[in-house]
């Protein structure tokens, strides 16, 4: 499996930008270890339960797959703490904003991690990325 480190010594399989159950199912249908990534800052504007919702559609059609899901918190930290509250176990926040801290503590408690910087990833808002999808996961086109 191919990783990458995506901060805080935290190793990832490689990482996708998903914005729909499209992107996520598009992800996913390949086989690869895969970790799903929202857009910036989605919690604010999609909401996490939307996130957990999308996350689990895309799962249930390939649950073969190895998958991890992050869900950016942008620099809101109240977010943050509400993804904790429905099960978000991956977590995105800007490590400047006030309670940076107190979030990445309650998320330890929970055995959740909180990232301070986004991972490399393939947006599959880019036209082109479909095209590079297979080789962003294996590994081959990074």
């Amino acid at each position: 499996m191919s990783v990458v480190d995506a901060g805080c010594g935290a190793l990832m399989p490689p990482s996708v930008v998903v914005h729909g159950l499209r992107d996520a199912r598009a992800a996913l249908r390949p086989g690869y270890p895969v970790t799903l990534l929202s857009a910036e800052a989605a919690a604010g504007y999609a909401g996490c339960l939307w996130w957990r919702e999308l996350v689990a559609a895309a799962r249930a059609l390939h649950p073969a797959t190895p998958a991890l899901d992050v869900l950016d918190c942008g620099a809101a930290p109240g977010h943050a703490m509400a993804a904790l509250r429905v099960g978000q176990r991956l977590l995105l926040l800007d490590p400047g904003c006030p309670g940076f801290a107190r979030v990445a503590a309650a998320a330890a408690g929970l055995g959740a991690q909180v990232l301070p910087a986004r991972p490399p990833a393939l947006d599959l808002a880019d036209r082109a990325a479909q095209r590079r999808l297979a080789g962003w996961l294996a590994g081959i086109a990074r």
